[in-house]
């Protein structure tokens, strides 16, 4: 194979002369496996082979970089390097089977030697946001003015335009016209290029049913949302962030919050990756239904929390977990109705065990007593002469 002066190329071994100097170096860099090697990440890699167009660049890995040759050589179109020499790089392409790397430090961004190159490879530059203007931003990117749409700044909608003026970012040229006097950057682009290369890794890594850490970043009322790190996203659906029943996340977390979570699932929806996550599942505690014969037999009278009132009755918690209806039709007809019937959320009540359905997780109750009208018994024992002796012939024809 002839490199671009017709010369012989040279593919050397990894094991040289120089193989403890590259250990030390490549042990001294952000990542170590290509898996890991995000868009943006800095390595030192040895100089696999000299190609006319394309060369290659050790990872220390199964998988070698690819690098264009034109950023190895200099004004002049001479060599600046020879096989086995390390080189600074950084990530710009991790997608697949494809890894690219660019030389670091060839420009102020270490992306490419100008804009228009930036632009023909797909390079990611950086840039200084200006001011805000009409529509979106003016960026100052390698000593020219480029402009960057409201849309384009972030990856979510952006209401308030001032935190993002004066700050540096990496962004990626979506347009280049007029020899530099047109350029239009996106840095959402680039976002979500490193999202989608980061869930990519994140799936290879991590497996359903493991437990990992994250952070809340916002609430909903149907969940919370966790960021897994580098920019990869799950949910915990209200009704896994504990086992009792939750009226909103914010009675349980809130945004900011560090968590460990566990993997439900993960799967593709339209081309986003999706995560189902769990919060109780995490906890080590286990199902409170596990328990429930033990804590809560049928026919056991205990004081819970009334959790919701419906028109057909009141939603009791025994404990966190642990929920069950009291129906109104126990206590319409009770000397009770009207305390039961002003019963509000969160007042306490005393139930009784009378139905659990383990399937559905579901439980029946009753009221302490058993509603029987009993009042004659008081009259009797307060009552005395003939009323008394009726009684005690009522009670006696009943037992015949």
């Amino acid at each position: 194979m002839k490199d671009i002066f017709g010369d012989d190329i040279e593919i050397k071994n990894t094991k040289n002369k120089n193989e403890d100097t590259f250990a030390e170096m490549f042990a001294n860099s952000e990542k170590s496996s290509p898996g890991s090697l995000r868009v943006g990440a800095a390595f030192s890699g040895e100089l696999l082979t000299f190609g006319k167009d394309e060369s290659f660049i050790s990872t220390g890995g199964q998988q070698d970089a690819l690098i264009f040759t034109k950023e190895l050589l200099d004004k002049d179109l001479k060599p600046l390097y020879k096989v086995g020499d390390l080189i600074e790089v950084v990530v710009t392409l991790n997608k697949g089977d494809e890894l690219r790397v660019s030389r670091k430090g060839i420009t102020s961004v270490g992306a490419a030697e100008d804009l228009e190159d930036a632009f023909d490879m797909e390079l990611p530059i950086e840039g200084k946001v200006l001011e805000a203007v009409k529509g979106g931003f003016r960026v100052s990117v390698m000593g020219k003015t480029a402009f960057c749409p409201i849309s384009q700044i972030d990856n979510k909608f952006v209401e308030d335009v001032q935190p993002y003026v004066g700050q540096k970012f990496e962004f990626l040229i979506t347009q280049f016209e007029e020899k530099g006097r047109n350029i239009i950057i996106s840095r959402k682009k680039l976002l979500s290029l490193q999202k989608a290369e980061a869930e990519g890794t994140f799936i290879q890594d991590i497996k359903v049913g493991e437990i990992v850490p994250g952070k809340i970043t916002r609430l909903e009322k149907f969940g919370a949302f966790v960021d897994l790190g580098h920019g990869v996203e799950g949910l915990v659906h209200i009704s896994e962030l504990g086992w009792s029943r939750l009226q909103h996340p914010d009675e349980l977390v809130s945004a900011g919050q560090e968590i460990h979570v566990k993997i439900l699932k993960m799967e593709d929806a339209n081309g986003k990756l999706k995560i189902s996550l769990s919060l109780k599942q995490a906890a080590g505690e286990g199902d409170p239904w596990n328990s429930i014969v033990t804590q809560f037999p049928v026919g056991s009278v205990v004081t819970g929390t009334v959790e919701k009132k419906e028109t057909y009755g009141l939603f009791v918690q025994l404990t966190p977990g642990i929920t069950g209806l009291l129906p109104k039709s126990k206590w319409r007809d009770s000397s009770e109705a009207n305390t039961y019937e002003n019963k509000k959320r969160g007042d306490k009540i005393q139930v009784r065990v009378d139905e659990i359905n383990f399937a559905d997780k579901k439980m029946s109750l009753g009221l302490p007593i058993d509603g029987e009208d009993r009042s004659w018994e008081s009259v009797t024992q307060n009552s005395g002469g003939s009323l008394g002796t009726l009684a005690e012939k009522l009670q006696l024809a009943l037992k015949k």
